[in-house]
């Protein structure tokens, strides 16, 4: 007698509306070339409009702790960097790469290795600042490093049990069917196989698959050049060691013209000329490189005037301002012009239509239309603005004096965090609230920057693409797919793996990697059962695929930490993290089985 067909799941309007939905946002962010967060934002209300999500569904994503703690997380990274400890772990960890490879494999494989020991997101929240200077430093594109850096994080968590968040959900779930947890390792003969394969991608395909998301204008495409003299402070941690030890070589458009010591120019300066405490350094640079100049340790502005300035220097601000026909220090050198007293700010560099100036910041005479780099405090931007001694007043995002003093209490505060969330003493969403606020009270970074260092781009999307995972599961489309692509087996225990692991993969790269595995643990068991054999395979496949979503930038919630900042699009996500998707699901359906038998 022939076997009648499964029953199918037909959907109602809802669940076809909501897939509509899915694929015209997609489709706006990928063909359309929309902003990720507004098309995914579009999506959400449509749905709420509709009355599929009610307000509290739709908005739900607001409140959530994986936002909220990527939120804080970037808090915490920003003071990192504004303390100057992310110069020490970049020169450190990532050093001077010799080829775009070479710079890849260094920043993938130390963090990676640290992912599969604690949580993947503060990685990721660390390794972005650092690498964003570094790749400016090494005239590197940030775009090709990023992603790659987020990949192997990813991967790199799926080499112990505590790696992701995933994994632990996993092993509950596990735990609640069989009485008994994953060990620690029981991952790692399929994480480590997968970490590698996934490198080795990495290093071949990002040369054609990952695009140079660089703007048309680079920094050392800058008109302006400013002189600027620094000296090296009694003490400095500089003394000692080389031009090139100390990294004020490759500074990407930065020209060390001479020294003065002690009255003696030395000019050509050799890569191996020793630096000693007092020397002057004359340089000639682009803003973006002046502005790393002020950040390394042990230097400073050879002026004496950013010690006589009333506010505290970690709490002044870099400023750009033009020089205008009306001001009254005109024809008159900045020294005799008093012009710190004047304006209540100290010109550290001073740029003259590409002219190299020959002379102490102080013997400049100033002419209309020259530009000066000011040491302010942060509210001479805002007096300024609209005075006619100056054409145009604007601050240097980023240009504020490093707080070193208060490195060590930044790199506590991380390092407790870190801990406290590895050892699960508090949920990770506690940890980074604790450590964002203990950065502010702390005044390793103020509350005005931390605003500002916030991505609201990635937080918005999300906060979206909590909506849409909502309303996939709410109509039922979710059980749908996976039921008809389950049916595609036909019962055979290989072409069922591979089946749960596109499902949950899918799942994935649409929802949030927790709720692919909840949703598809069971659908996995239950075939498992079905079929006769051990469930490990499935369970194992379950775990990698709700993981790995490379594909999209809601895939993973790194993947959102990197899109602001390396400047990606997504069909970059589409383009570069699909394939890594597909061997992903290749290994681990061919050698899950092996390491785990039928």
């Amino acid at each position: 007698m022939p076997l009648s067909p499964p029953p199918t799941f037909t959907p109602d309007w809802e669940a076809f509306l909501t897939g509509g939905v899915i694929v015209a946002t997609l489709s706006a962010m990928l063909v359309v070339g929309r902003s990720a967060d507004m098309a995914m934002i579009g999506g959400v209300v449509v749905l709420l409009a509709a009355g599929i999500l009610s307000p509290a569904e739709a908005l739900g994503g607001m409140s959530n702790e994986g936002m909220v703690t990527v939120a804080a997380l970037f808090v915490v990274a920003a003071a990192i960097d504004r303390t100057g400890a992310l110069a020490g772990i970049t020169g450190r960890v990532l050093g001077r790469p010799k080829s775009l490879a070479s710079a890849q494999l260094r920043a993938m494989v130390v963090p990676g290795v640290l992912s599969a020991f604690m949580n993947n997101t503060p990685v990721v929240a660390l390794m972005v600042p650092a690498i964003r200077d570094w790749a400016r430093k090494q005239r590197l594109s940030v775009s090709r490093l990023l992603m790659p850096m987020n990949d192997a994080v990813v991967l790199g968590g799926l080499c112990t049990l505590i790696g992701t968040s995933t994994n632990v959900v996993v092993s509950g779930l596990y735990a609640a069917r069989t009485g008994r947890t994953l060990g620690m390792f029981d991952i790692t003969w399929l994480g480590a196989p997968l970490f590698v394969a996934g490198l080795v991608y990495i290093l071949v395909a990002s040369t054609r698959l990952l695009r140079d998301r660089r703007p048309a204008m680079s920094p050392t495409d800058d008109p302006r050049e400013y002189s600027l003299e620094m000296v090296v402070e009694p003490g400095s941690p500089l003394a000692g060691r080389t031009i090139e030890q100390a990294g004020l070589r490759h500074l990407d458009g930065l020209y060390l013209v001479e020294i003065d010591r002690a009255g003696h120019v030395i000019a050509a300066v050799a890569p191996s000329e020793r630096l000693e405490a007092g020397d002057r350094l004359v340089f000639v640079g682009v803003i973006d490189s002046v502005v790393e100049l002020q950040k390394i340790r042990g230097l400073r502005p050879a002026t004496d005037q950013v010690f006589k300035l009333d506010d505290p220097r970690s709490e002044r601000v870099l400023v750009e301002a033009v020089v205008s026909n009306t001001c009254p220090l005109v024809g008159r050198t900045i020294r005799e012009g008093r012009f710190r007293s004047t304006y209540g700010a100290v010109v550290i560099a001073v740029a003259r239509n590409g002219e190299r100036l020959r002379m102490k910041i102080g013997d400049i005479a100033l002419e209309p239309g020259d530009t000066l780099l000011l040491e302010a405090g942060p509210d001479f931007a805002e007096r300024q603005r609209s005075s006619r001694h100056f054409y145009l007043v604007s601050e240097v995002q980023g240009g504020a004096p490093p707080r070193h003093d208060r490195a060590w209490i930044a790199c506590t505060v991380l390092f407790a965090m870190v801990l406290a969330a590895t050892l699960e003493l508090v949920p990770m969403v506690a940890a980074a609230l604790v450590a964002a606020g203990a950065m502010v009270a702390t005044r390793c970074i103020s509350s005005t920057e931390a605003r500002r260092s916030i991505e609201w781009e990635s937080l918005l999307l999300i906060a979206a693409s909590f909506g849409l995972a909502r309303a996939m599961d709410k109509t039922g489309l979710a059980e749908s797919i996976a039921g008809a692509t389950i049916d595609l087996a036909r019962g055979h225990p290989h072409l069922s793996l591979a089946a749960l692991y596109f499902v949950a993969m899918l799942f994935t790269e649409l929802m949030s990697n927790n709720a692919a595995a909840v949703l598809t643990f069971p659908i996995a068991w239950q075939t498992a059962a079905d079929l006769g054999v051990n469930p490990m395979p499935f369970v194992m496949a379950i775990t990698v695929a709700a993981s790995c979503g490379f594909a999209t930038p809601m895939g993973y919630q790194t993947n959102l930490m990197i899109y602001g900042p390396g400047g990606y699009k997504f069909g970059d996500y589409l383009r570069f993290g699909g394939p890594l998707n597909l061997l992903v699901m290749a290994i681990t359906v061919a050698l899950a089985p092996l390491l785990w038998p039928f």
